[in-house]
C-alpha cells in the first residue's frame, strides 16, 4: 500500500508514517491536527529534525518544570520578561543563569522528543504530509529516527488499539530477512531482545506470549514495537511459494549485518575520496537529458544506502563522520538538481565550458573565468565550482581563480578543506596580497579556527594596512 500524503491516524499509523518517509528520503513537513491542537515534525532526508506544537503544554517552559530544569518561580519571572522583551524564552532562562547553554540545548531536544513521543498515543486525527523546506528558524537536530520510532512506538498502552493494528494472533512472525532495514542503530531492551529471540518463523503471536512467561499485554506490545519497526515481518504462507519450516536465525542475521557493515565501510571509502572532484550530476548520475523523477529515485536510492541510521551504533566514528558528509553531499547535490531552472543553468554552465581542444587560447580562459563570477554571483555555486576548476586547470597561475574556486568551494557543505587548499594556491602565486591572506582568514573564523583567523588577518594588516575585511575578521576573531 501506497502511504497518501493526506489521511488520518485511524488508517494509517504514525509510525507507517515515519516509516515511509524515512524510506522514501522525504524532505519536508508532517502535521498531525486533532479538535485541541496541531503539531508539527520536520523532517530532511527521511530523518527528523524537529517540532513544533500549538499545545501550551508542550512549551519550552512547561517542558522544563516537568524535567526538574526550572523552579514555578523562575518559570514565572521569564514570562515576565518574555511579555515585556519579546524574547525567546529559552534566551531569557539563559541570561537570568536559571540554566546553562547546554541546559538548553537539552531541553529543546527535550521538548522535540516528548511533542513526538506524545503523538504514537494518538488513535484519532489528521495527518497531511507537505514536501517542502522546512523553514529557517528549525533547528536540525540529531536524532536518530529509528530509535524515535522504537521508543515511541514503545510507550503506547492502548490494548485495544494494538489488537486493532495487529494481525491475527494466530499470524507467524518472523525476523525480517532484509539487514539493512533493521537493527539500525535500535538499542533494544532486554525484554525485547528475550521476545525477538521467540519469534522464529514457526511460532505464532499465540504461542510466543505462552511460551514467554511473561505479561501478555508486555508481550503483544514487544511484537508490536518489533513489528512497526521492521524487526520482524509477517510470515508468509506455503500456499505463497515459501516453507513454513523455514527459520532464519539471530546469530546468522548478526553475522549478516557484520559483513555488511564491512561492505558499506568500502563503498564509503571510495565515495569519500572521489567528494572533491565531484559535481551534483556526476554524484546523481545525471546529464542535462535525466528527468526529474529519474534523479528523485537515484536520489533516494543513495540516501538510503549512504543514510548515517545504518552505523548509528558502529564503534567507528571515522566510518559514522564520512558517511555523514557523503549524505549531505548527496541531498545538497539534489537540491541542485531537482529544480528545473536550477538544473538547467547547472548543465548551461557545463555546456559553455569549451572542450579540451579548443582550450589555447587565452582569451577563451578569461572569458570562462568571467562566467564562472556570474555563476557565483547568480547562486550557481556548484556550476561556478566547475568552470573555476576548468580556469586552475588549463591556467593555473592564474590566482583570482583559485581564489574564486576557494569562494565557490566555502558556500558548499563539507568542502572547507578544499577551499582552504585553493586560496593556499592563490597565495602562493600572490605572496604579497592582503586580500587572499583576509579571505583565508574569513575563512578559518568561518570553520570555527579563531587563532588562526587572527594570524591571517594580521598578516593582511602588514602586507595592506587599510585592508576594512582583515580589520572587521580581526575584531571578530579576538
Amino acid at each position: 500500500m501506497i502511504m497518501p500524503f493526506r489521511g488520518y491516524l485511524r488508517d494509517y499509523s504514525l509510525p507507517k508514517i515515519l516509516i515511509e518517509l524515512n524510506r522514501n528520503r522525504e524532505t519536508g513537513t508532517l502535521s498531525i491536527t486533532t479538535p485541541r491542537f496541531t503539531k508539527k515534525i520536520y523532517i530532511r532526508g527521511g530523518n527528523v529534525i524537529f517540532a513544533s506544537s500549538t499545545f501550551e503544554d508542550d512549551r519550552l517552559g512547561e517542558m522544563l518544570i516537568k524535567a526538574g530544569k526550572i523552579t514555578m518561580g523562575q518559570y514565572d519571572k521569564s514570562v515576565e520578561l518574555l511579555k515585556s522583551t519579546g524574547k525567546r524564552q529559552g534566551a531569557i532562562l539563559v541570561e537570568l543563569g536559571y540554566i546553562t547553554p547546554k541546559d538548553l540545548f537539552w531541553g529543546v531536544k527535550y521538548q522535540v522528543k516528548e511533542i513526538i513521543y506524545s503523538l504514537f498515543q494518538l488513535d484519532e486525527g489528521e495527518y497531511e504530509f507537505v514536501e517542502d523546506i522546512p523553514p529557517d528558524e528549525v533547528i536540525t537536530l540529531k536524532i536518530s529516527t529509528n530509535n524515535l520510532i522504537y521508543e515511541g512506538v514503545n510507550k503506547i498502552n492502548n490494548l485495544t488499539r494494538i489488537r486493532r493494528d495487529m494481525p491475527d494472533a494466530h499470524t507467524i512472525f518472523t525476523l525480517n530477512e532484509d539487514p539493512s532495514g533493521i537493527f539500525r542503530g535500535i538499542d533494544l531492551s532486554p525484554q525485547d531482545a528475550k521476545i525477538l529471540s521467540l519469534v522464529d518463523g514457526t511460532r505464532s503471536i499465540n504461542q510466543v506470549i505462552e511460551q514467554s512467561r511473561m505479561n501478555s499485554f508486555d508481550v503483544m506490545r514487544t511484537l508490536y514495537v518489533l513489528w512497526s519497526t521492521g524487526f520482524i515481518t509477517q510470515k508468509e504462507t506455503a500456499e505463497h511459494g515459501l516453507d513454513v519450516q523455514e527459520t532464519i536465525n539471530v546469530e546468522e542475521i548478526l553475522v549478516s549485518m557484520a559483513e555488511e557493515e564491512k561492505n558499506l565501510k568500502n563503498k564509503v571509502e571510495e565515495l569519500y575520496a572521489k567528494l572533491p572532484r565531484m559535481s551534483p550530476a556526476e554524484m546523481l548520475q545525471a546529464n542535462e537529458k535525466t528527468g526529474p523523477e529519474e534523479i528523485k529515485k537515484t536520489y533516494q536510492r543513495m540516501t538510503k544506502e549512504f543514510n548515517p541510521d545504518r552505523v548509528h551504533a558502529s564503534g567507528d566514528a571515522t566510518l559514522r563522520t564520512k558517511i555523514t558528509v557523503i549524505f549531505d553531499t548527496i541531498t545538497q547535490a539534489y537540491n541542485s538538481l531537482k529544480d528545473e531552472k536550477r538544473r538547467m543553468e547547472f548543465f548551461g554552465a557545463l555546456e559553455k565550458i569549451p572542450k579540451k581542444e579548443e582550450d589555447t587560447e587565452t582569451v577563451l580562459i578569461e572569458e570562462q573565468f568571467r562566467r564562472g563570477v556570474e555563476e557565483f554571483k547568480n547562486g550557481n555555486f556548484w556550476g561556478a565550482v566547475e568552470i573555476f576548476k576548468w580556469v586552475t586547470k588549463n591556467n593555473p597561475r592564474n590566482p583570482k581563480a583559485w581564489s574564486y574556486l576557494s569562494l565557490a568551494l566555502s558556500k558548499m557543505p563539507h568542502r572547507m578543506k578544499d577551499a582552504e587548499e585553493a586560496l593556499l594556491e592563490s597565495i602562493k602565486l600572490e605572496p604579497y596580497s592582503g586580500e587572499h591572506f583576509a579571505n583565508l582568514g574569513i575563512l578559518y573564523l568561518k570553520g570555527g579556527h579563531k587563532k588562526k583567523a587572527e594570524l591571517q588577518f594580521e598578516k593582511a594588516l602588514k602586507l595592506d594596512p587599510a585592508n576594512a575585511k582583515a580589520k572587521k575578521g580581526l575584531e571578530q576573531a579576538q
